[in-house]
């Protein structure tokens, strides 16, 4: 799940939003500027010598429970994108995300987004994607909590509770709670990946931090009223501190939450400049332990489709493997597996941009991202030492191609 190309990045990256008002009384000379900023070109072929894993870190320490100062706000000054996205699925089935997303395009401009998406359970109707941009950001004295006009996320003192307040967007009036109810964690001691040829002072990292389980209260308000998402959620907090399509060229990210066990994956794979590298962190949880989590689980395609608009090779089956041991050193083990059934929905990221922008930026580092968004229902098949648990539940998975 690509943080700026998101969805889940269903989303419009901002920095591309920069370059998609060349316009806006400024020159030609400094639109060209920051699209070379954004889109960048090919980067040297560097190999797997310039990327270390958080995999490597993790052999040593698995996994890091999350406290508070962990989902503090980076806020770099240099080119970085920064997100907390929050993944509801309602006890009456509705599915939707909200996220809040601050980017800086090489120290030069900063912005900030707030997003939310509702899946739509007719297909005949349109999903409702809102994207707003936000006035006076601001964090508070610790960066736990960020504000903006009509617009809050604010992480309480105990560090188990966000409420999301927004009114930026009168189609999407967001006023929910998100609870913990198991451990947060990180990969490793630090949850993050660095690139670089001196990786002791890297020139990029790529870090996630996860609530996996969370409870969820309160609604969004559309056109048509008010939509309880009293249910279940997940919490995602990532940084890319580095262009996007230079960390990952593409992602997959599953997200499955049963009435006992959430199970969560977020896998990347670098482009060619750092050797196609694939990094995979996850973990299994149920209210108030975590079972298994950290790096070298796998997200198999198990069948595909070409894409006839982009040649992209959209899944149509998966098999997503869990292994890791528990606490108590009982190995564990687990698979979600099956057809995806039609996708809920295919985001074309660039397709606010211009049309000339898009074939430049296209040409300049081959990015042409899509995302391939899933909410099928799965059964997850848990083994915890010699005990087998078999739970339906609900899974919403993306696949994202940025580049080649």
């Amino acid at each position: 799940m690509p943080l700026c190309f998101i969805s889940g990045v269903a989303r419009c990256s901002p920095p591309l939003c920069i370059a998609s008002h060349p316009a806006n009384h400024r020159s030609l000379s400094l639109f060209h500027l920051r699209l070379a900023n954004v889109a960048g070109t090919q980067e040297p072929i560097y190999g797997a010598s310039a990327i270390r894993s958080v995999a490597e870190e993790a052999k040593e320490t698995p996994f890091t429970e999350l406290t508070r100062d962990d989902l503090k706000w980076v806020a770099m000054e240099s080119t970085c994108v920064e997100t907390q996205s929050f993944y509801l699925v309602s006890d009456e089935g509705h599915i939707g995300l909200v996220q809040v997303i601050y980017s800086n395009v090489a120290g030069m401009r900063t912005t900030c987004q707030f997003n939310s998406k509702i899946f739509s359970k007719d297909p005949s109707k349109p999903h409702l994607w809102c994207s707003t941009p936000l006035n006076n950001f601001e964090f508070n004295e610790d960066k736990t909590s960020c504000y903006a006009d009509d617009c809050a996320l604010e992480l309480s003192e105990d560090g188990n509770e966000y409420t999301i307040k927004s009114m930026n967007d009168q189609r999407s009036i967001v006023n929910l709670k998100i609870t913990r109810t198991a451990p947060g964690f990180k990969a490793g001691k630090s949850g993050t990946t660095k690139y670089g040829t001196d990786l002791e002072n890297p020139w990029g990292t790529m870090g996630h931090a996860f609530w996996p389980r969370c409870a969820a209260e309160g609604t969004i308000t559309t056109p048509d009223g008010p939509i309880d998402f009293k249910g279940r959620a997940m919490y995602s907090f990532a940084l890319q501190g580095m262009k996007p399509h230079h960390a990952a060229g593409k992602w997959n990210f599953a997200n499955f939450q049963g009435p006992n066990y959430s199970a969560i994956m977020m896998e990347f794979t670098t482009p060619p400049s750092y050797g196609s590298t694939l990094v995979n962190v996850g973990g299994i949880v149920k209210d108030g332990q975590i079972i298994t989590a950290g790096p070298g689980h796998e997200a198999i395609h198990t069948d595909v489709k070409n894409d006839s608009e982009n040649e992209w090779p959209e899944p149509s089956s998966v098999k997503f493997e869990w292994t890791g041991n528990k606490t108590d050193a009982k190995p564990v083990s687990a698979v979600l597996e099956g057809p995806l059934g039609e996708r809920t929905d295919r985001v074309d990221v660039m397709a606010e941009v211009p049309g000339f922008v898009k074939t430049i930026v296209a040409a300049a580092a081959g990015t042409k991202p899509y995302i391939y968004q899933y909410a099928p229902k799965m059964t997850l098949k848990l083994k915890i030492g010699d005990e087998e648990i078999t739970e339906e539940g609900q899974l919403f998975m993306e696949a994202t191609f940025i580049t080649e």
